[in-house]
């Protein structure tokens, strides 16, 4: 077994494409440390699999919902790459994300669950660990088409995005916030947001560590639906995956690939971009806007 160089930690890695693009990094760069960021039943279920692919495999339970387990959980990873325990930090890989069927669930910090998953727990991370990234590196933040919020991108399936910060970050936020529909704009909305983080984090970061942001487009199989409530669960369960045979839909071996391209730097990105599946592109109109960048850096670094 070669020795690990270099590690990356990752978010969302315990099923979907992050757990398909996991086994592939671990295959395709036995020189990897891979952390896995998650809950304890869900790391306790995939780490036997990816154990038998490579011995550099660790994790560190979390809840994205709370700022002390995360602060807990970075506490842990400074420890060990200052002990020199884990090799030189490369790579961040946040992935991990909720959709629900309301925009009421709130957090213990008092915060809207999606919100907080999607976009707060991506900043506090970063916050905690980037001064410990050593150039070259690549950092990740799964988004979504759906930011668009337009017939083209989402089928009619998904509301606009409704961008007030920091009031979409507090539970009802949203017109009717206990009907579907809310929870889908909940969705959209914070995931414009992650785009919004990645811009203003590649303003800030230093050269060599780079940030982009990555859109699977849709994907049968992942698991995001069971929360969704209305009819996106069966839809996703019956109606999307007969489009598997087009270009339009992506199953989670494919979709995990692509993943792991832009992580080990296979697609080919400046920093601050929006890559669509293995391609740099351009994200929504909306969000390029250095204004609402800016002010939810300045609203994170208060909360």
């Amino acid at each position: 077994m070669t020795a690990a160089d270099r590690t990356l930690i990752m978010t969302g890695a315990t099923r979907g494409i992050g757990f398909e693009a996991v086994r592939d990094i671990l295959q395709r760069s036995p020189g990897t440390h891979l952390v896995i960021l998650g809950r304890r039943s869900s790391l306790a279920a995939i780490l036997p699999h990816l154990r038998k692919i490579s011995s550099h495999v660790s994790a560190i339970d979390i809840d994205l919902s709370s700022q002390e387990s995360i602060t807990a959980a970075s506490a842990q990873l400074e420890d060990l790459l200052e002990s020199g325990e884990l090799p030189p930090l490369r790579g961040l890989v946040f992935n991990a994300g909720v959709h629900l069927s309301n925009a009421l669930e709130t957090t213990v910090d008092g915060y809207e669950r999606t919100f907080a998953v999607n976009v707060m727990s991506t900043h506090q991370l970063l916050r905690r660990m980037h001064p410990y990234l050593q150039a070259p590196a690549r950092i990740v933040v799964t988004v979504s088409d759906a930011h668009f919020g337009d017939v083209r991108h989402t089928g009619g399936t998904m509301p606009a995005p409704r961008w007030v910060v920091p009031q979409v970050a507090r539970p009802g936020a949203f017109d009717r916030p206990g009907r579907v529909r809310a929870g889908r704009r909940a969705y959209v909305t914070s995931k414009l947001g992650g785009v919004y983080l990645v811009h203003e984090w590649a303003r800030r970061l230093p050269a060599g560590i780079d940030i982009v942001s990555y859109n699977p487009s849709l994907v049968v199989g992942t698991g995001l639906a069971h929360e969704t409530g209305g009819a996106f669960p069966f839809l996703m369960r019956r109606v999307i995956p007969l489009l598997t045979v087009t270009p339009l839909v992506d199953t989670p071996v494919p979709a995990g690939r692509k993943l792991a391209d832009v992580v080990l730097g296979a697609t080919i990105a400046a920093t601050g971009a929006y890559i669509h599946r293995q391609h740099a592109t351009v994200s929504s109109d909306e969000s390029y806007d250095a204004g609402r960048e800016s002010a939810l850096w300045d609203w994170l670094e208060q909360v």
